[in-house]
């Protein structure tokens, strides 16, 4: 993964913007849904949408022009677009998401329909759209000194954290920083727990954290970093539980549904399947053509998500794994963000910017709804009962957070469709 960061986003001051928000009611009177004044612009919405399709670069570190078009000749899935799975809800610019990394964009993590986390440049905020009002939970500008001391546990204090990953899961908030810190957080508790450095290489960048159960139930924490390497730490003591190295950069890593197997993707082709206990490689997925920052697994333990560069984001069937069974495409740019519903009914996809698509798995993933917005996606998050899906808009000027409910057979009364 390249080490650099993404200036155009990310600004040391943490203020509160008043901008006018976005109902169903207003999106459905006619106001755009960012809040954008078309009128002011010399392009109308579809003008630019054209404009941007023509002239986005994607941006690829080794993807060759004859493998994108062996990529554009091969197996596609054909997809009927234009259905409605879930309906805009509200649009709030009081939060603001924000990255550091280009390439790293899972910075928006919803704990219920109405409760999500995002990252606002040094603040980690909660946003309750039942209440419509965001909170500071934490700030990283400043100093961090763990609250947890254990003996032999390696904690030291932190400050200035550029947070460039982050899951909260299990009553937990766990973040992982840009010069390879880590901190976990207890969801109601005050202060950090734990928090160290991982690495004092100085390529150390923690590009994905997670929080899982193992097969025999116990609490893991697992991190991946650009020094290649994943390590597992248990998540009452702290302590390191195993570490695992690679030939590359481990861009993201997935844990399966039962805890026992390991997705592994980064700076190569491949993506690995891996023992979670010992690490030790059981397969590996041969089809992308550039580097992957994106993988999810289906509820059911069988079907595995894998998004790369090339533009594409591929299906295995792990109990298959010789090639991928399908390829869904995007419209402008890299797969940097999957995630399926818990009950594993859609599979949401997103693109660097302006694109997220869902697939509904139910049809083979053969029908999809569109998302189509303008700005750089900072995450994608569906709560845990599938109600709601938050996106992180990423924009100097529109920056949000844009909520979208799942539809019913009898419609939303309140949603824009």
């Amino acid at each position: 993964m390249e080490q650099t960061k993404d200036d155009s986003d990310f600004e040391d001051d943490c203020e509160t913007k008043m901008e006018t928000d976005t109902s169903a009611q207003e999106a459905r009177n006619g106001k755009d849904i960012q809040g954008i004044q078309w009128e002011g612009f010399k392009y109308n919405r579809d003008e630019f949408r054209e404009t941007r399709l023509k002239q986005y670069d994607n941006f690829v570190n080794i993807l060759r022009p004859s493998s994108r078009e062996k990529l554009d000749k091969e197996h596609g899935q054909v997809v009927e677009k234009g259905k409605n799975f879930y309906d805009f809800q509200f649009n709030t610019r009081l939060v603001t998401s924000t990255i550091v990394h280009f390439q790293l964009r899972n910075l928006v993590w919803a704990t219920s329909k109405h409760d999500v986390y995002l990252m606002q440049n040094y603040s980690l905020m909660h946003w309750s759209s039942l209440l419509q009002r965001g909170k500071e939970v934490l700030n990283v500008a400043r100093s961090v000194t763990p609250t947890q001391k254990l003996p032999g546990l390696f904690s030291e204090p932190l400050s200035r954290v550029q947070v460039s990953s982050m899951a909260v899961k299990e009553n937990l908030i766990l973040l992982g920083g840009f010069d390879g810190e880590l901190l976990c957080k207890c969801v109601n508790q005050p202060g950090v727990a734990f928090c160290t450095r991982l690495s004092t290489e100085d390529n150390a960048i923690t590009n994905t954290v997670d929080i899982y159960r193992d097969p025999s139930g116990s609490l893991r924490l697992i991190t991946a970093n650009n020094d290649c390497k994943i390590r597992v730490f248990d998540a009452q003591s702290f302590t390191r539980v195993s570490e695992f190295a690679l030939d590359w950069s481990v861009n993201n890593t997935s844990v399966s549904p039962d805890g026992k197997l390991l997705a592994v993707v980064g700076d190569s082709t491949e993506c690995l399947i891996s023992d979670s206990h010992s690490g030790k490689v059981i397969s590996s997925l041969r089809g992308h053509k550039d580097y992957s920052f994106a993988s999810a697994w289906h509820p059911n333990g069988l079907i595995l998500a894998t998004g790369n560069q090339d533009t594409a984001c591929r299906l295995w069937d792990i109990r298959n794994p010789s090639e991928s069974f399908a390829v869904l495409k995007g419209n402008m740019g890299a797969i940097r963000g999957l995630k399926f519903t818990p009950e594993g009914r859609f599979l949401a996809m997103a693109e660097p910017a302006d694109f997220v698509h869902i697939f509904d798995t139910q049809s083979g993933f053969l029908q999809s709804q569109e998302i189509d917005l303008f700005g750089e996606i900072a995450g994608i998050s569906f709560s845990p009962d599938t109600e709601a899906l938050y996106v992180g808009v990423a924009d100097r000027t529109y920056g949000s957070l844009l909520e979208y409910k799942r539809r019913k057979d009898n419609h939303y009364m309140d949603s824009f469709y």
